[in-house]
């Protein structure tokens, strides 16, 4: 790799990060609504159509607690092109797709660069942006994934309807490898003490000690919680529309534009918001005002119509938390141990996203769409309690001092 560049523009640093995160995410989201057509483009059954799915998720996670010790060691540049390399060359694989086992392989290399990457993004924020530009920073850059939810799934469905299913990869592996430039050319590594040594013994060691720490512990508990409530909340959704209010495919698209929507529109106002007033009071205020509407949904949505606005404002109080929330986290621990804390709790919101996802159908089958509701909108109370209790907002210079100076 050639020397880092010195010198960049916050703005454009800011565009690169939200240019993977949009690919990267668009390449995941576009998966669900062309699954049938994989399965009938490539001779796959229904049955195993949903491990192409779990595969991904299970490579994010693996490989995410992997890398976050490997980009405190070398640096958050340097991860950021492994990974954005890693996945242009495995969406690019998708060309060569034949059937089950191929389409699967390409899917587990996308997942161990998904790994890679998951929190390496925001590591970088932390990294380079002083504490009180974070949530400017991490708004912009996570509403990538919104953007995608907004462009990339109907740019994806139609380049899928007119090409066949392996165009949409193709065309998000041109913008991973756009991104891989814009970091090799543009993107400097920032000025941060590095972990001095790399083994599995040290790895697993400051996963220990981070996690020993009372507020570090009680960042990734409310992680956990963050996406089990929304997994809970969204799986079943579209299928109780459907069920119960006669929704459509297309009506269920639109919806969920709508939320992309919100989040674009909320995120980064969000995170600007909170470096003004702080973190954590706008994380409580969108973890009550999003649990409420939660309880809410199966009473008030007694038209089809009203779910667009209620959706809406589901994703107006889960953006309010994001962004906060991530920022948040980049000051619980020291820039050598950053990567390590971020992605093991992007790892430990895959186990909650997972889990929920697993619950919602049992509870939706026996109790009905209330009972996923009433469960995700406890969860959701619970992770807004766990942050306002037990996660400290920095003391100074953006930097929790107790977790700071032991590790």
């Amino acid at each position: 790799m050639s020397r880092a560049p010195r010198d960049a523009s916050p703005n454009l640093i800011v565009f690169a990060l939200w240019l993977l995160v949009f690919a990267a995410s668009s390449q995941v989201m576009i998966i669900s609504p062309i699954l049938p057509q994989i399965g009938e483009e490539l001779t796959i059954t229904d049955a195993v159509l949903g491990t192409l799915v779990t595969a991904y998720s299970l490579m994010v996670g693996v490989f995410a607690v992997i890398s976050g010790p490997i980009s405190d060691r070398i640096g958050r540049r340097r991860i950021l092109l492994i990974g954005t390399g890693v996945m242009t060359v495995a969406l690019l694989l998708h060309a060569f797709v034949a059937g089950y086992a191929s389409f699967l392989t390409v899917r587990v290399l996308a997942g161990m660069a998904g790994g890679v990457l998951s929190g390496s993004a925001v590591s970088y924020i932390g990294d380079f942006f002083p504490y009180n530009r974070r949530g400017w920073a991490t708004g912009w850059v996570m509403s990538g994934s919104a953007f995608g939810q907004i462009i990339g799934i109907p740019l994806g469905v139609v380049l899928a309807d007119q090409y066949g299913v392996r165009s949409p990869f193709l065309a998000f592996a041109v913008m991973t490898a756009l991104t891989y430039a814009l970091i090799f050319f543009r993107v400097p590594q920032p000025p941060v003490r590095r972990s001095r040594t790399l083994t599995w013994n040290t790895a697993v060691s400051n996963y220990r000690a981070m996690l020993r720490r009372p507020q570090v512990a009680a960042a990734a508990l409310a992680f956990f919680l963050m996406f089990l409530g929304v997994s809970l909340f969204v799986v079943y959704l579209p299928t109780w529309l459907e069920g119960a209010k006669g929704a459509t495919s297309n009506e269920i698209a639109l919806l969920f534009l709508v939320g992309g929507i919100a989040n674009v529109l909320t995120g980064p106002q969000a995170g600007k918001l909170s470096d003004r007033i702080g973190r954590k009071g706008i994380v409580l205020v969108s973890c009550v005002g999003l649990s409420l509407v939660m309880v809410s949904t199966t009473f008030v949505l007694t038209d089809l119509w009203v779910a667009y606005p209620l959706f809406f404002l589901v994703m107006v109080l889960t953006a309010m938390r994001v962004s906060p929330f991530s920022a948040l986290l980049t000051a619980l621990v020291s820039g050598r141990l950053r990567g390590s804390l971020l992605s093991l709790t992007v790892a430990l919101g895959h186990v909650g996203f997972a889990i929920g996802a697993g619950m919602a159908g049992p509870l939706y089958d026996r109790f009905g769409y209330v009972s996923n509701t009433l469960i995700a909108a406890a969860s959701v109370l619970a992770m807004g309690a766990v942050v306002w209790l037990r996660v400290p907002e920095p003391v100074h210079d953006g930097v929790v001092e107790a977790a700071a100076a032991p590790i």
